[in-house]
């Protein structure tokens, strides 16, 4: 066999995968699938979440300069991580759906937006709650602080516009580009300690370099905690999506019969 056919057989194959993925963003196959993933995905966030959370809490120590204070990271630091990478799927999604037009991952952009932002408002409440003993302040404009309340207002803004827009396809192309635009910040709410050094805001929690790295005894329940809150999404954005879903089907149905009725 020839190299050019084997490289033909192999983009062929490689586009019935594709084409077999972009299937379950038809809503029937969608809602089988999440129906059968979502007792999984459940059961795996309890079982990591929870281990997570009473490990940093009650069987870790207190820290030498932050004393007790310390273990708000179990909270403040994987919800700031989701609050970012949420956006960032909202940005995937967003695409896909401006590029090939499948409702289910505009819905599901949709769904994960109001995920995102409870991530958001926790994140900045925690850090509030730390920063207070630490800096002496509830509130200072740091870089990563700034930027994340301005994702916040952006989360804000992009449900205010699918709330204000009637027809869903307009509000999900005008989001989407929202999406894209609120993109900027949730890179700057991610690197702003990289991007600015004068900060209050200390480095990452979790680093490849040791001397910013959080020792390994808060490290392992950190770690489970963050995984915890991932798999705690994935269960919120199937509901909330397979609801979504659900929705749409119902408003189309409604307006079919109103044109029966007419």
């Amino acid at each position: 066999m020839s190299q050019s056919t084997t490289n033909r057989s192999t983009k062929r194959s490689l586009g019935q995968r594709m084409n077999a993925l972009w299937e379950y963003a038809n809503p029937v196959k969608f809602m089988a699938l999440s129906g059968k993933v979502l007792p999984w995905a459940v059961a795996l966030c309890v079982i990591t979440l929870v281990p997570g959370l009473i490990w940093g809490f009650f069987f870790t120590p207190e820290a030498a300069n932050f004393g007790n204070s310390v273990k708000i990271i179990y909270v403040h630091v994987p919800s700031s991580t989701m609050a970012i990478n949420i956006w960032v799927m909202m940005l995937v999604t967003s695409l896909i759906w401006l590029i090939r037009r499948h409702h289910v991952s505009a819905l599901a952009a949709k769904a994960a937006a109001m995920i995102g932002v409870t991530m958001t408002v926790i994140s900045l409440i925690t850090g509030a709650v730390w920063g207070q003993p630490m800096w002496g302040t509830y509130w200072a404009w740091d870089p990563r602080l700034t930027s994340f309340l301005i994702l916040f207002l952006f989360y804000l803004g992009y449900m205010a516009l699918w709330a204000a827009i009637e027809n869903p396809d307009t509000a999900a192309d005008l989001t989407s580009v929202l999406c894209v635009v609120g993109s900027v910040f949730a890179l700057l709410s991610r690197y702003a300690v990289n991007f600015w050094n004068q900060g209050l805001h200390q480095g990452a929690s979790l680093s490849l370099d040791k001397e910013e790295h959080v020792s390994d005894v808060y490290w392992q329940p950190l770690v489970l905690a963050i995984i915890g809150f991932g798999f705690l999404f994935v269960v919120l954005l199937l509901v909330r999506t397979r609801t979504e879903v659900r929705r749409r089907r119902l408003h189309a149905l409604m307006a079919r019969e109103r044109m029966i009725d007419a």
